[in-house]
């Protein structure tokens, strides 16, 4: 199934507003928050569908006008059925001058056999600011289903207007080629998590702030490194998608807050 998001949000008078939605099936953006303090626009993303099936292909896209302040939520768990072939999605986001985006969204799940192919770009323009996560679980973790999905794989790639890159993320799972509860990889650990924030400045205590917001989370692994443009990456590993996905909201309302 062809599927198609596209969002723009405006901006007028110190508010943020949808000032268009195609929400094509399975999707559905609701928005939310409207008494929110910060004038921004609160949108929640959901669907109708169980989760990606097989053949798949989503087609996302968010742009944002100067100044514009945009903060998604997600339904629930984002799930990888079980396929023959695979799934496919193409996310754009457009960041104008001074915009700011933010996207912690729910694990995703791949079952047995599924294979998922995503690729995200981003074009940032001078003052905005970029944020989103992404967690991955083994599987279905309770059902005895660990890392028995076929292939996952994540890039994420930042670029100025001009097509300057900023930053590359690339994040290929193959459990079988890869030996992901060894020491190099996961180490023992069966969900992993990445945040990338671009466009927040650091006036030399904000990475020591986020590390220390997560130094006392029992039961996880993770490291924050600064990126050479403005911005920081959060690797994390830990047992379980809600508490990593907990984590990552306590970061973002930080950087939100900013």
């Amino acid at each position: 199934m062809q599927c198609r998001l596209h969002v723009t949000v405006g901006h007028k008078n110190g508010r943020s507003y949808a000032r268009d939605i195609f929400a094509g099936k399975p999707f559905r953006a609701m928005p939310v928050g409207q008494y929110a303090a910060d004038n921004a626009l609160h949108l929640m993303l959901m669907s109708v569908s169980p989760g990606i099936l097989d053949g798949d292909h989503y087609d996302v896209r968010f742009d944002l006008d100067a100044h514009a302040r945009l903060r998604l939520e997600a339904q629930s768990y984002q799930r990888l059925y079980t396929m023959n072939t695979r799934a496919t999605q193409e996310m754009t986001i457009t960041l104008a001058p001074g915009s700011d985006f933010a996207y912690v969204p729910y694990p995703v799940v791949p079952h047995r056999d599924s294979t998922f192919i995503s690729k995200t770009r981003v074009e940032l323009h001078p003052g905005a600011r970029f944020l989103l996560g992404e967690i991955i679980t083994c599987g279905r973790k309770l059902s005895g289903e660990r890392f028995e999905y076929t292939r996952f794989q994540n890039l994420v790639e930042v670029v100025t207007p001009d097509g300057t890159l900023l930053l590359k993320d690339n994040v290929v799972l193959i459990p079988a080629a890869m030996p992901l509860t060894e020491i190099g990889l996961l180490e023992g650990y069966t969900h992993q998590g990445t945040l990338i924030c671009l466009g927040q400045e650091d006036d030399g205590t904000l990475l020591d702030r986020l590390h220390d917001e997560l130094v006392t989370e029992a039961g996880i692994t993770f490291g924050i490194s600064a990126t050479r443009y403005p911005g920081f990456v959060l690797r994390i590993l830990g047992p379980g998608g809600e508490q990593l996905h907990r984590c990552f909201e306590r970061i973002r309302d930080i950087i939100w807050d900013l």
